[in-house]
């Protein structure tokens, strides 16, 4: 984003005759292929990604892997995948019970994705003011 940022500022510096040359060069595929998602719809990650993003999810502590009593989760939620720092990064939080008879705990992970391969992070802090959606992935079915 700020590559792009820059570049627009040499181009708004350039006179308007060497604009019109450099937005020439640029072949109109390119300028298309450029940008990853619409403005105003953010990048939805792949179903098989939030099946694996889930799997991850539920084998930490914080999600109940090693709780002896039984847990479930509600209301479960995914934000991004978004780039931080040059990192792409997905943030997963629920409510979860069963731990705490009767109180919710609000688990969350932050997972980095890089060439496929997904990690565990500890920086929770990075997931602010980023828009989720529901992640029914993680939400424990409801009993008939």
């Amino acid at each position: 984003m700020r590559l792009l940022s820059v570049a627009i500022a040499l181009l708004l510096a350039l006179p308007a005759s060497a604009r019109d040359e450099a937005s020439k060069e640029i072949p109109a595929t390119a300028k298309k292929s450029a940008r990853k998602a619409p403005a105003g719809k953010p990048e939805e990650p792949s179903p098989e990604m939030r099946r694996r993003i889930a799997a991850l999810a539920l084998k930490q502590v914080a999600f109940g892997s090693i709780s002896l009593l039984p847990v479930r989760f509600e209301n479960s939620r995914l934000a991004g995948p978004f780039e931080d720092g040059g990192r792409r990064l997905y943030c997963v939080s629920s409510h979860m019970k069963g731990r705490t008879f009767g109180k919710a705990e609000r688990p969350k992970a932050v997972f980095r994705e890089e060439a496929g391969l997904l990690t565990v992070l500890d920086d929770d802090e990075v997931c602010q003011g980023h828009r989720t959606r529901p992640f029914e992935e993680l939400d424990t079915p409801k009993d008939p």
